[in-house]
Protein backbone atom coordinates (compact mmCIF):
# COMPACT_ATOMS: atom_id res chain seq x y z
CA UNK A 1 0.00 0.00 0.00
CA UNK A 2 1.11 3.11 -0.99
CA UNK A 3 1.12 7.12 0.96
CA UNK A 4 1.44 10.41 -0.32
CA UNK A 5 1.40 13.61 1.34
CA UNK A 6 2.29 16.86 0.15
CA UNK A 7 0.40 19.83 2.09
CA UNK A 8 0.63 22.52 4.54
CA UNK A 9 -0.23 22.32 8.11
CA UNK A 10 -1.15 24.85 10.65
CA UNK A 11 -4.07 25.89 12.30
CA UNK A 12 -7.69 25.84 11.21
CA UNK A 13 -8.57 29.18 11.90
CA UNK A 14 -5.13 30.44 10.83
CA UNK A 15 -5.67 28.06 7.73
CA UNK A 16 -9.30 29.32 6.63
CA UNK A 17 -8.51 33.10 7.06
CA UNK A 18 -5.48 33.11 4.98
CA UNK A 19 -6.74 31.03 2.60
CA UNK A 20 -10.44 32.43 1.60
CA UNK A 21 -9.78 33.97 -1.46
CA UNK A 22 -7.96 30.95 -2.81
CA UNK A 23 -9.48 29.42 -5.66
CA UNK A 24 -7.98 26.05 -5.33
CA UNK A 25 -7.52 25.81 -1.55
CA UNK A 26 -9.58 22.69 0.25
CA UNK A 27 -8.79 22.84 4.02
CA UNK A 28 -9.13 19.09 5.69
CA UNK A 29 -9.99 19.05 9.51
CA UNK A 30 -7.43 17.14 11.49
CA UNK A 31 -7.66 16.91 15.23
CA UNK A 32 -6.62 19.34 18.25
CA UNK A 33 -7.88 22.07 16.00
CA UNK A 34 -5.33 21.57 12.91
CA UNK A 35 -6.19 21.65 9.33
CA UNK A 36 -4.67 20.44 6.31
CA UNK A 37 -4.00 22.38 2.91
CA UNK A 38 -3.26 20.14 0.14
CA UNK A 39 -0.46 21.17 -2.12
CA UNK A 40 -1.82 20.71 -5.55
CA UNK A 41 -0.44 21.94 -9.31
CA UNK A 42 -3.58 24.32 -9.33
CA UNK A 43 -2.86 25.83 -5.71
CA UNK A 44 0.83 26.26 -6.66
CA UNK A 45 0.07 28.15 -9.93
CA UNK A 46 -2.62 29.91 -8.02
CA UNK A 47 -0.51 31.59 -5.66
CA UNK A 48 2.44 31.89 -7.65
CA UNK A 49 1.21 32.35 -10.82
CA UNK A 50 3.46 29.55 -12.90
CA UNK A 51 2.95 26.12 -12.87
CA UNK A 52 4.92 24.34 -10.15
CA UNK A 53 8.32 22.73 -10.36
CA UNK A 54 9.46 19.15 -9.25
CA UNK A 55 12.38 17.71 -8.87
CA UNK A 56 13.94 15.30 -11.61
CA UNK A 57 15.40 12.82 -9.01
CA UNK A 58 14.43 11.41 -5.53
CA UNK A 59 15.03 13.44 -2.67
CA UNK A 60 17.90 13.92 -0.29
CA UNK A 61 19.01 15.31 2.68
CA UNK A 62 20.62 18.28 0.69
CA UNK A 63 17.18 18.69 -1.70
CA UNK A 64 14.93 17.33 0.89
CA UNK A 65 11.25 18.00 -1.34
CA UNK A 66 9.76 16.77 -4.49
CA UNK A 67 8.26 20.37 -4.94
CA UNK A 68 10.68 23.02 -5.78
CA UNK A 69 9.73 26.08 -3.73
CA UNK A 70 9.16 29.28 -6.32
CA UNK A 71 10.14 31.97 -3.77
CA UNK A 72 6.75 33.50 -3.72
CA UNK A 73 5.02 30.34 -2.00
CA UNK A 74 7.98 30.48 0.56
CA UNK A 75 7.28 34.12 1.31
CA UNK A 76 3.66 33.30 1.09
CA UNK A 77 4.24 30.53 3.91
CA UNK A 78 6.71 33.00 5.71
CA UNK A 79 3.70 35.50 6.00
CA UNK A 80 1.48 33.04 7.44
CA UNK A 81 3.70 32.05 10.32
CA UNK A 82 3.56 35.39 11.28
CA UNK A 83 0.15 34.35 12.98
CA UNK A 84 1.29 31.26 13.93
CA UNK A 85 3.55 28.35 13.09
CA UNK A 86 3.05 26.78 9.64
CA UNK A 87 4.54 23.70 8.23
CA UNK A 88 5.04 22.40 4.75
CA UNK A 89 5.06 18.34 4.86
CA UNK A 90 6.00 15.63 2.28
CA UNK A 91 6.17 12.05 2.78
CA UNK A 92 6.07 9.47 0.07
CA UNK A 93 5.98 5.47 1.35
CA UNK A 94 5.64 2.17 -1.38
CA UNK A 95 5.54 -0.89 0.20
CA UNK A 96 7.22 -0.26 3.67
CA UNK A 97 10.30 1.95 2.14
CA UNK A 98 9.74 5.70 1.90
CA UNK A 99 11.04 9.23 3.00
CA UNK A 100 9.87 12.48 4.94
CA UNK A 101 10.60 15.82 5.06
CA UNK A 102 9.57 18.91 6.64
CA UNK A 103 9.89 22.28 7.23
CA UNK A 104 8.42 24.91 9.55
CA UNK A 105 8.24 28.67 10.25
CA UNK A 106 7.49 30.28 13.32
CA UNK A 107 6.88 34.09 13.36
CA UNK A 108 8.72 34.76 10.00
CA UNK A 109 11.40 32.85 10.19
CA UNK A 110 12.34 28.89 9.39
CA UNK A 111 11.90 27.87 12.81
CA UNK A 112 13.01 23.75 12.02
CA UNK A 113 14.26 22.09 8.92
CA UNK A 114 13.86 21.40 6.40
CA UNK A 115 14.55 17.87 7.45
CA UNK A 116 14.87 14.69 5.36
CA UNK A 117 14.88 11.15 6.13
CA UNK A 118 14.93 7.81 4.12
CA UNK A 119 15.73 5.65 6.47
CA UNK A 120 13.29 6.48 9.79
CA UNK A 121 15.23 4.41 12.07
CA UNK A 122 15.36 6.99 14.97
CA UNK A 123 12.92 7.15 17.57
CA UNK A 124 9.15 8.24 16.06
CA UNK A 125 9.32 11.32 18.08
CA UNK A 126 12.10 12.40 15.76
CA UNK A 127 10.81 11.55 12.24
CA UNK A 128 10.96 14.53 10.43
CA UNK A 129 6.72 14.90 10.57
CA UNK A 130 6.42 14.63 14.07
CA UNK A 131 9.25 16.50 14.67
CA UNK A 132 7.38 19.14 12.74
CA UNK A 133 4.13 18.77 14.39
CA UNK A 134 5.21 18.79 17.55
CA UNK A 135 6.79 22.36 17.17
CA UNK A 136 3.02 23.57 15.40
CA UNK A 137 1.93 22.53 18.97
CA UNK A 138 0.06 19.26 18.40
CA UNK A 139 -0.05 17.53 21.67
CA UNK A 140 0.17 13.88 23.05
CA UNK A 141 -2.98 11.87 23.14
CA UNK A 142 -4.35 8.52 22.57
CA UNK A 143 -2.67 7.66 19.65
CA UNK A 144 1.40 6.30 18.98
CA UNK A 145 2.72 9.69 17.33
CA UNK A 146 1.89 13.20 16.65
CA UNK A 147 1.27 12.13 13.05
CA UNK A 148 -1.64 9.69 14.27
CA UNK A 149 -2.29 12.41 16.92
CA UNK A 150 -3.78 14.61 14.45
CA UNK A 151 -5.27 12.26 11.73
CA UNK A 152 -2.49 11.92 8.86
CA UNK A 153 -3.05 8.75 8.55
CA UNK A 154 -6.89 8.93 7.41
CA UNK A 155 -6.14 9.43 4.16
CA UNK A 156 -3.89 8.11 1.37
CA UNK A 157 -2.76 10.69 -0.90
CA UNK A 158 -3.70 14.29 -2.15
CA UNK A 159 -6.79 12.98 -4.16
CA UNK A 160 -8.08 11.77 -0.76
CA UNK A 161 -7.53 14.83 1.18
CA UNK A 162 -9.47 16.80 -1.29
CA UNK A 163 -12.44 14.73 -1.01
CA UNK A 164 -12.29 14.77 2.76
CA UNK A 165 -11.91 18.45 2.65
CA UNK A 166 -14.46 18.94 -0.20
CA UNK A 167 -16.92 16.44 1.84
CA UNK A 168 -16.10 18.51 5.27
CA UNK A 169 -15.20 15.50 6.62
CA UNK A 170 -13.32 15.38 10.70
CA UNK A 171 -10.36 13.66 11.58
CA UNK A 172 -12.80 11.54 13.85
CA UNK A 173 -15.04 10.39 10.77
CA UNK A 174 -13.83 6.91 10.27
CA UNK A 175 -13.78 6.71 14.47
CA UNK A 176 -17.45 7.93 14.60
CA UNK A 177 -18.17 5.52 11.73
CA UNK A 178 -17.23 2.67 13.33
CA UNK A 179 -18.60 3.60 16.80
CA UNK A 180 -21.79 3.54 15.12
CA UNK A 181 -21.51 -0.15 13.46
CA UNK A 182 -20.49 -1.15 17.24
CA UNK A 183 -23.21 0.49 18.56
CA UNK A 184 -25.72 -1.00 16.12
CA UNK A 185 -24.13 -4.75 16.13
CA UNK A 186 -24.61 -4.72 19.85
CA UNK A 187 -27.86 -4.06 20.05
CA UNK A 188 -30.47 -6.58 21.33
CA UNK A 189 -32.22 -8.13 18.11
CA UNK A 190 -35.56 -8.64 18.51
CA UNK A 191 -36.70 -12.39 18.52
CA UNK A 192 -38.12 -13.89 15.34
Amino acid sequence: MSYQLSAVVADADLLREQTVDLDHAVLAALRQDFALLPVTPQLVEEITGTPPDFATVDPTAEHPFHLLFPPSFTELLRGWSGLGPVAYLEAEFRGGAGRQAAVVWLGGEVGFGPVFDDVLDDPRVDWPINAALHRLGVEPGRWIDPFAEVGLHLERNTAGWLAHGRRGLSADYWDDLAERWEEEESRPRPAT
